[in-house]
């Protein structure tokens, strides 16, 4: 099988460091394969698409030389392929409506969806599945196999939400599948949705990349960098340095010659010293520079 990698961002912001750690990770190992490395822009939800974001991140990527191949796939032009995904499910017998808000199950945890034995008469409805009880169990090529049982550790989920958006679990099974995508290596916050997504590409004749999860990248409260914490923007005038700190991140020590040498001279190095086994299943400290 051809490697085939992928970096996803969503344009809600600027890319900040944590962003660059699942970049860096997800293209050396890549390159170090021989591999293809392909951007999606993951604009599925459009009010959360901050103009001019898209520019923004895609010249951060070529400041940091991680030049993607193919051309760019956007999720906001990919609703006809998961519509039929979505109609490939229904004739599965797996879909059922449901009106219920989301509120509902995170106040309480003990609350029962009655729409699956009662359909709802409205047409606002989510479309949910239900996933079979089953261990489904990831060999994950960093933090190592993880097991989950679909029905008691995740349950009902949504597809497809009331105000006709697809879910992101239908979305990136979809287009992982529809990019070849072989290997998937991104942040351990999406470990926990891996199992369902397995599932999904079961359901649809996908063929299942192999996963790979890093560990958070942390500010000095201990909160994921996220923009939602207000993580800073990625300095493009400091790009040598942030990404000898990001290899750092990653296990892989360049020579002190090399951590402030250009990055296409930095990445030239990691490429050929990438050790994914180097990376480490958790981040000690958090960085100091947010």
């Amino acid at each position: 099988m051809n490697y085939v990698g992928r970096f996803a961002p969503t344009p809600s912001g600027a890319l900040h460091f944590g962003s660059l750690v699942a970049a860096v990770a997800s293209y050396l190992d890549a390159r170090a394969n021989n591999g293809s490395w392909l951007v999606r822009i993951e604009d599925l939800d459009p009010p959360r698409t901050v103009p001019g974001s898209v520019d923004a991140i895609l010249c951060c990527l070529d400041t940091f030389g991680l030049h993607w191949d193919g051309q760019l796939m956007f999720q906001s032009q990919r609703q006809s392929a998961y519509l039929e995904a979505l109609e490939k499910l229904k004739k599965q017998d797996r879909i059922y409506p449901c009106s219920c808000s989301r509120a509902q199950f995170q106040t309480n945890p003990l609350y029962l969806c009655p729409c699956l034995n009662s359909p709802p008469s409205q047409k606002d409805v989510a479309l949910k599945i239900t996933p079979p009880r089953i261990n489904v169990t990831i060999d994950d090529t960093i933090i190592g196999p993880q097991t989950q049982h679909l029905a008691d550790e995740v349950g009902d989920f949504v597809v497809q939400r009331k105000d006709q958006l697809f879910s992101y679990q239908l979305a990136v099974v979809v287009d992982d599948a529809e990019q070849k995508i072989s290997h998937v290596i991104r942040g351990s916050d999406l470990y926990q949705q891996t199992p369902r997504q397995a599932w999904l590409q079961s359901c649809l004749g996908y063929h299942q990349p192999v996963y790979g999860h890093l560990p958070i990248i942390t500010n000095n409260q201990g909160q994921k960098l996220s923009k939602q914490n207000l993580a800073a923007a990625l300095d493009l005038s400091q790009a040598p340095a942030l990404l000898s700190q990001a290899l750092e991140r990653l296990g892989q020590i360049a020579p002190c010659s090399l951590r402030q040498a250009p990055v296409t001279e930095q990445l030239a190095w990691a490429i050929t010293q990438w050790d994914i086994a180097k990376v480490p299943k958790r981040m000690q400290d958090p960085i100091a520079f947010v």
